[in-house]
């Protein structure tokens, strides 16, 4: 069934009845800027909040952990700073994944691979290659990610399925929808997180969230 067809009752603070927590990482040049800092320090706090946000997931017990890190919009940022955080993506990986497989961890990747740097794409198939078989906890990363991208990518799936016979669009509902999401089989995200003091989803699972706190 389709998960955003289904009103949730509100979070509370019982965590246990958190399965997914969504977070828009946001606020780390601002944060930087703020103490006098230049921002690759505020993005590379934001890679020790992430050390930090991983572990609290785990042992709260949460399923799935979403974290919009790169929206497909980052591409109009300075060209430096876009390439300072494919460094930080290629030096998380390497320096974590194994970390993340001995806790159980899966790496699913969320992206639009098309326009990456070919090294960035082949660690991202690395790491979910590599942790495929845990399920502690799911940690989905949102990378050169947009909500309505994934939508209109979701429509093109479906429409060629229609035009060769696979996919009678009488048929097509919400859950035929939600099933070529880039999201296909989790569960909507309970709560969404916004980091960095706006209060706004710019782009961020759109479609999943229409029941999250």
């Amino acid at each position: 069934t389709s998960h955003a067809s289904q009103p949730k009752a509100a979070a509370g603070s019982d965590t246990g009845s958190l399965r997914h927590v969504a977070i828009i990482m946001d606020g780390n040049g601002r944060w930087a800027e703020r103490r006098g800092l230049p921002r690759s320090m505020g993005h590379h706090a934001g890679v020790e909040a992430v050390r930090r946000t991983v572990d609290a997931a785990l042992a709260r017990g949460i399923d799935y952990l979403t974290l919009y890190s790169f929206s497909s919009e980052n591409w109009t940022r300075p060209i430096a700073e876009v390439e300072f955080l494919f460094g930080l993506l290629r030096m998380y990986i390497r320096r974590d994944v194994a970390r993340l497989h001995r806790d159980g961890v899966q790496v699913i990747v969320i992206a639009n691979l098309a326009g990456l740097p070919a090294d960035v794409a082949a660690l991202i198939r690395e790491a979910e290659t590599l942790t495929a078989e845990n399920r502690r906890l799911r940690m989905v990363v949102a990378f050169n990610y947009g909500a309505r991208d994934e939508i209109v990518r979701a429509a093109r799936r479906m429409a060629a399925k229609a035009a060769t016979g696979a996919l009678d669009p009488a048929t097509i509902d919400e859950a035929a929808l939600s099933a070529h999401l880039d999201t296909s089989g989790m569960p909507d995200p309970d709560l969404i997180i916004r980091t960095g003091g706006d209060f706004r989803l710019s782009n961020f699972l759109l479609w999943q969230a229409a029941y999250s706190e």
